[in-house]
């Protein structure tokens, strides 16, 4: 099942990271949850203002990403689709980006730190 939802820019970044981990070895990707420990999901806001929600585990098994809400987030993210694309790029700080307000994290907000490698990883293999 693809996690493309049409008329996000960051559905192709999100599209890749589910693609980076599909090319993961189960151990690989038992690692990754063993790293993180978390369920993110990521609320993302187009131009248009519709807001898509997507959820990335990597808390259970071997970690997976999904279209929709989360059952139980340890962090939920709101984001608008381009900044989101920025930071997966590197072209972004998060940290600056949340300490000026254009990330609202609710929940276990350390875990934020952690999806700055998840994304390096899978920008990497992926070239994004």
């Amino acid at each position: 099942m693809s996690v493309a939802v049409e008329g996000f820019k960051s559905s192709a970044l999100l599209v890749q990271l589910d693609e980076h981990f599909k090319s993961l070895t189960p151990a690989q990707r038992k690692e990754q949850v063993a790293k993180v420990k978390g369920v993110f999901q990521f609320n993302v806001k187009n131009d248009a203002g519709t807001i898509q929600s997507w959820t990335l585990d990597l808390k259970n098994g071997e970690g997976s990403i999904s279209v929709g809400a989360a059952k139980k987030a340890d962090i939920t993210i709101d984001i608008a689709d381009q900044i989101f694309v920025d930071l997966a790029e590197g072209k972004a700080n998060g940290q600056k980006l949340f300490m000026s307000g254009k990330i609202k994290a609710k929940g276990a907000v350390m875990l934020a730190t952690k999806l700055d490698a998840v994304l390096k990883s899978a920008q990497t293999k992926a070239k994004l």
